[in-house]
């Protein structure tokens, strides 16, 4: 991705603040530039989710998100959407680059009105700060935890 030079600071839990970039693109890792979002609000939170399904579709085994309000992210280009049902029984719409094959944000419909941005597909995702893990009960157990976030077995209901 390639970060326009925007950004806002804000008061992340914990006392540490960052500056958030307001403006993305999708085509740092993948090239191919199809795809472009635009956040301009501060994010209501920012996970790793270890459930099966983010660590499938992440390959890997969790996946960073960072959720914000549906309303204030534009995507600019299409988006190819593949939907799950979550650990938690709730539905998932997965939305990737449909060229490249980046994912780019998810849409966990127990969050109304929030969308889960892929920190993964940020120019700059070096301000990433999780605060929470989540489907801790999944995690992968060569994977250590960070002192400094609250667990959760499972995810919101």
């Amino acid at each position: 991705c390639r970060l326009m030079e925007r950004g806002v600071s804000f008061q992340l839990p914990r006392g540490v603040s960052f500056t958030l970039p307001l403006t993305y693109t999708t085509n740092d890792h993948n090239s191919c530039g199809i795809v472009r979002y635009e956040c301009d609000a501060e994010p209501e939170m920012v996970f790793n989710c270890h459930c099966r399904d983010c660590q499938q579709l992440a390959g890997g085994p969790c996946t960073t998100a960072v959720l914000v309000h549906e309303d204030k992210l534009e995507v600019q280009g299409e988006l190819t959407c593949y939907t799950s049902q979550g650990d938690n029984g709730g539905l998932v719409h997965h939305y990737f680059c449909p060229v490249c094959g980046t994912p780019v944000t998810v849409k966990p419909e127990v969050f109304a009105g929030l969308m889960s941005i892929k920190a993964a597909s940020l120019d700059d995702n070096s301000w990433v700060r999780p605060t929470m893990d989540i489907f801790t009960k999944s995690k992968q157990p060569w994977i250590e935890l960070s002192g400094e976030t609250d667990k959760f077995s499972e995810g919101p209901a």
